[in-house]
């Protein structure tokens, strides 16, 4: 792990360390782009097991899935600045290293819907197909667990 020492002295992360307003600012787009990501996830999510039958689902999934792609671009990029503050902390923290991997289970899980004939017969006005809804409920639960783990981080 200490290939990962002189990240702490990059431009980017002694511009966070030094000024608390730089760091609240991109803290505070991290919580923006989790709140993205999970309300257009557990919105999608929801509208795909049939939860809400009044909404026009073809309508919505496919923009709902590019924000909740921005979303995540946006907290991978803080992310990855927040962690350049404490790299070797981070790294060695049992929390951060469980985040991780629910963040790669998801985008796992949306790379297999979006590449299954489930999502394109949902955009073309079809109903959800069971292992649709399958990943669908994966989801809800893996990007909760994964903020949860995110939330954990600060606790040991």
């Amino acid at each position: 792990m200490e290939f990962l020492a002189p990240l702490a002295e990059t431009p980017i992360a002694r511009a966070l360390i030094t000024s608390s307003t730089l760091y609240l600012l991109v803290n505070a787009v991290h919580i923006l782009g989790l709140g993205m990501l999970f309300g257009a996830i557990l919105a999608l999510d929801l509208l795909l097991l049939g939860l809400a039958p009044a909404v026009p689902l073809p309508a919505v999934a496919a923009y709902l899935s590019r924000m909740a792609g921005l979303g995540v671009a946006l907290a991978i990029v803080t992310g990855l600045c927040l962690f350049t503050v404490k790299p070797l902390e981070y790294a060695r923290n049992p929390a951060f290293l469980v985040k991780l991997g629910f963040i790669a289970a998801g985008l796992l899980n949306v790379a297999f819907v979006h590449s299954g004939k489930g999502w394109k017969a949902v955009l073309a006005g079809e109903a959800a197909t069971i292992p649709l809804r399958i990943g669908a409920t994966l989801s809800i639960l893996i990007w909760i667990a994964a903020v949860i783990a995110g939330r954990w981080i600060g606790f040991l």
